[in-house]
């Protein structure tokens, strides 16, 4: 055999190989593209709530063998990082984004451009203003929540009048707004009611749910019922009405159904709360959103994903559960 063609022979199995190779590349390639992209955005990384819901999003996104992106605000209210989030999953190619929305209005447009690019977006936990703006909303009916712990507060106080102290969420929020009018509405009055005596903002955070009760104390002593936008703004309250002497004369009723917050509940801190439930909004998410890049099927619509009052206390004619069922439902720290 002459030098030529052994040179030949050798040159004709360097290239099989390297077509070999990148057959296995190229099938390696083509399953990460096939892979479904899902991305996860919420409000913040620290809540709890969001951290519940971002490890139920990764399990059901394992389970469905479907990629997860996952972002968060720096703050309850940081509309700017979620507009940046949108635009690196979009780059990134999700088929589908899950976000709580922290600027109910503001994250429209960033909504409004992935959708025209033919990503479907849904809305966990929190609508947009308008609803629609999403492809389907998968959430805790939070004017319902609202209106549960309303009417315990009503049938708790037993016909004393009312002073009431609303510790909210931000200005526009629609899941503060839902909340607070459910309240009102279940406790039967209307919003400049002579009963409401003190409304403070707390961006659902302890040490500002504090400052907030600290406030209201001092524009009205005699409150009796306090009404937080969830269970961190309600451990803030207690801890100002006890450094205040008045822990065991204020009721306070809350949302969300943390691990926490229930506890709370045990301890006779918070009288009663509407718990919801982060992982069945993740899982439903992810699944809508797999399913989507999978076969181009949209969910649309809103999707009621639970409520229930829990409480040690229960009132004549309202369905409730005890906190032994609270804890057992709970998210966060058990």
């Amino acid at each position: 055999m002459n030098l030529n063609s052994r040179r030949h022979r050798v040159a004709g199995k360097v290239v099989s190989v390297c077509v070999a190779a990148s057959a296995l590349w190229c099938a390696s390639a083509t399953r990460a593209a096939d892979q479904p992209v899902v991305g996860l955005i919420t409000k913040t990384d620290t809540n709890p709530f969001f951290v519940k819901m971002r490890q139920g999003a990764e399990a059901e996104a394992s389970k469905d063998g479907a990629k997860l992106m996952t972002a968060a605000g720096k703050f309850d209210g940081d509309n700017a990082s979620q507009v940046t989030a949108i635009e690196n999953m979009m780059t990134a190619g999700a088929k589908a984004i899950l976000i709580t929305p922290s600027d109910t209005k503001a994250i429209v447009p960033s909504i409004k451009k992935a959708r025209s690019a033919g990503v479907m977006v849904v809305a966990l936990d929190t609508p947009t203003d308008p609803q629609d703006a999403t492809d389907a909303l998968f959430a805790t009916d939070n004017f319902k929540a609202g209106v549960l712990i309303g009417k315990y507060a009503k049938a708790a106080l037993n016909g004393k009048p009312a002073k009431i102290a609303t510790l909210d969420l931000a200005p526009g929020v629609s899941v503060g707004v839902l909340r607070h009018n459910g309240f009102l509405e279940g406790f039967g009055v209307k919003e400049g009611d002579a009963s409401i005596v003190c409304s403070q903002d707390t961006r659902g955070d302890q040490a500002k749910g504090q400052t907030a009760m600290e406030n209201c104390l001092q524009k009205a002593p005699d409150i009796n019922v306090v009404y937080t936008i969830n269970e961190p703004a309600a451990a803030g309250a207690y801890r100002a009405l006890k450094a205040a002497g008045k822990d065991k004369s204020v009721m306070i009723v809350s949302i969300d159904g943390g691990c926490e917050g229930v506890r709370n509940v045990k301890a006779g801190a918070i009288a009663a709360t509407s718990q919801q439930y982060p992982l069945k909004m993740a899982a439903l998410g992810v699944n809508a959103g797999v399913d989507y890049a999978k076969n181009g099927k949209k969910v649309s619509g809103y999707k009621d994903t639970g409520v229930t009052l829990i409480t040690d206390k229960p009132m004549s004619g309202l369905d409730s559960k005890d906190t032994k069922f609270g804890l057992d439902n709970c998210w966060g720290n058990k």
